[in-house]
């Protein structure tokens, strides 16, 4: 059981393509030359014609932990470079030494990683970090400087922000911004050899303080900052601004698209003059990378800001960056969300410079799609109460359990099929027991009197791959809940029969043996947040939180769950997709996560 899968598209737009064909066609790149590893205009001189036809770039800075929206870009980066015949590079804009941790390099690699993308083509491999380059771009600040485009600047950072101007005023001229060539490289050598405090000093470069685009506003391209950076140590304490660094890196590495989502589109230009001039200086090879922006992934009940998924984790409203509803890369493979269906989605989802909000019922759709196809199915009694066959020994006899077996996957007979036994009490679904039902109810009702005081005997139903049964009572507790159903099999009309076709009924109910079956730990999560704009117009997210967003219930499992791997997803049948908990689920503990519901339970 799945959704159709003609509500999503099959095949959505990617202006991107559009834009690399035309570049192939016309040659836009032929020309450049590619020595083995990333470097300035020299080095690449020496090379030889590029084997890739294009290079594009996944650069996450390593402060945190990769989302949804990140899974976007490795798609659309590492996919068009396949698609392509280019390559695709991993680096790191580790620029920023005070928010940057080794962990967060390593749980980057391992989500590329396991979305299905890697960094090795023609035999190296293309995993980069941009503080390989800090060299490379303190020679480049220092050309800046003597071609009177760059100076070292000692206003506060109020000054600054005071003088810059407001998108309708000019900016006003630094009092330093005249300041002559061979004093301002003096000092930016002192800013690198740490002989100045930090935020006492910044380089900036000198392009138009009247520009209409604040980002020409004389942009600061150099900070002191004296700490501890994860790779280089306390090598250095003068650290280039994003700004600066990242169209440098992709010149250094010749990416030739250089992919960002639309709140770069105004740092373009500045992107662009940096690059022109040092190329015009001789320090970087031609032709250029051009910057492409595209409009970032927006999804319904959804938070990817950094600072508010930590604020989750901080204030323990979450079990970790890999909680199952953060939308964390992390978070949703523990969830039981698969490449395939992250990679599908971000296809569906189309490239485009327009943007949109996707409802989180599409990833869902595209999880469903995926799953169905291949996820081993299972009977699960997640609220359960006993049933009791009362008239077992009459059938079969005492101490008889009676085989049955279903396949493994209802369409694929190459799966096998799972083996299990029916014995006398077994688990069913609270809610296939009324008393009193309502009009419709199909499944299992005791014998009771009408509203027209007519007798109705018990309702019968089919035990899902065993017997048809009618219910004849329940047992009851001093409080009066029900602590068991009491049924009889009907002989003769086990599934697979001759004489399975001789009751006709509308029930069928998924059981657990009472005695085989095995205990679990059954984690049903739902959206994080009971919302669909959790943080819009600036409001408290926290308050958006769905409270039923996690829910624990003790389950009892087919026998042959208990010896499933950690990960390994199934479809419960009638229940959803589920999968066996990578963290906490081992021999004697047994734990599955609700990766979706069957269908969108928050359909309107």
């Amino acid at each position: 059981m799945s959704t159709p899968k003609d509500t999503a598209p099959a095949q959505a737009s990617n202006f991107l393509k559009n834009i690399i064909e035309r570049d192939l066609e016309t040659g836009t790149y032929a020309s450049r030359r590619w020595a083995g590893s990333p470097g300035d205009a020299a080095h690449q001189s020496a090379g030889q014609p590029d084997p890739a036809k294009i290079r594009t770039r996944f650069p996450p800075e390593p402060n945190g932990y990769l989302h949804i929206g990140h899974a976007k870009s490795i798609c659309l980066n590492f996919g068009l470079a396949r698609d392509y015949g280019g390559v695709c590079h991993m680096r790191f804009d580790d620029t920023n030494p005070e928010k940057e941790e080794q962990e967060y390099v390593d749980s980057i690699v391992d989500a590329v990683k396991w979305l299905g993308f890697g960094w090795e083509a023609n035999n190296d491999s293309h995993l980069y970090f941009a503080s390989d380059y800090f060299e490379f771009m303190y020679r480049a600040a220092q050309y800046l400087i003597e071609a009177g485009l760059a100076y070292v600047d000692a206003q506060s950072a109020e000054e600054m922000r005071a003088n810059r101007g407001t998108l309708t005023e000019p900016g006003k001229d630094s009092p330093w911004r005249n300041r002559p060539a061979a004093e301002s490289l003096q000092l930016f050598a002192e800013m690198r050899e740490g002989k100045h405090a930090d935020g006492s000093l910044i380089l900036r470069a000198k392009i138009d303080m009247a520009s209409p685009n604040i980002n020409l506003r004389d942009p600061a391209i150099y900070r002191i900052r004296h700490a501890e950076h994860h790779r280089t140590g306390d090598t250095w304490c003068v650290y280039p601004m994003y700004t600066f660094a990242h169209p440098i890196e992709d010149a250094l590495e010749q990416i030739t698209h250089s992919i960002c989502t639309l709140e770069f589109e105004d740092q373009r230009p500045f992107y662009d003059w940096l690059l022109e001039r040092l190329a015009d200086g001789g320090l970087l090879a031609k032709p250029l990378p051009h910057q492409y922006e595209f409009a970032r992934l927006n999804v319904t009940y959804v938070i990817t800001s950094k600072r508010k998924l930590k604020q989750l984790v901080d204030e323990k409203h979450v079990d970790g960056w890999d909680d199952p509803r953060m939308p964390t890369i992390v978070g949703l493979r523990r969830r039981g969300y698969t490449p395939e269906a992250l990679q599908l989605f971000c296809e569906r989802t189309g490239t485009t410079k327009s943007s949109s909000l996707i409802d989180y019922s599409s990833l869902e759709i595209a999880l469903r799609d995926d799953l169905e196809g291949k996820a081993a199915r299972a009977m699960v009694v997640l609220d359960p109460v006993k049933l009791k066959l009362t008239n077992w020994n009459d059938v079969f006899g005492a101490g008889h359990v009676e085989p049955c077996s279903a396949p493994v996957h209802p369409h694929h007979e190459e799966m096998g099929r799972r083996q299990f036994n029916l014995t006398p009490e077994i688990w069913i679904e609270r809610e296939d027991f009324m008393e009193e039902p309502p009009k419709g109810y199909h499944r299992l009702t005791p014998p009771r009197t009408d509203a027209a005081g007519v007798e109705v005997a018990g309702s019968m139903s089919r035990l899902k791959y065993g017997y048809v049964i009618r219910c004849t009572g329940c047992e009851k507790d001093a409080g009066g809940q029900v602590t068991a159903v009491l049924a009889e099999i009907v002989p003769d009309t086990k599934s697979g029969t001759p004489g399975a076709d001789s009751v006709k009924v509308k029930g069928v109910l998924t059981w657990v043996s009472a005695s085989e079956g095995t205990s679990a730990e059954v984690r049903l999560y739902d959206r994080l947040f009971s919302e669909a704009h959790p943080d819009a117009g600036g409001r408290d997210f926290l308050e958006a939180l769905n409270p039923q967003s996690k829910q624990v219930v003790t389950a009892f499992v087919e026998p042959g769950l208990a010896a499933a791997p950690a990960g390994t997803s199934f479809q419960f049948e009638r229940h959803g997709y589920f999968v066996a908990d990578s963290q906490d689920h081992q021999p004697g503990h047994i734990v599955f996560n609700r990766t979706t519901t069957l269908k969108d339970s928050w359909a309107k």
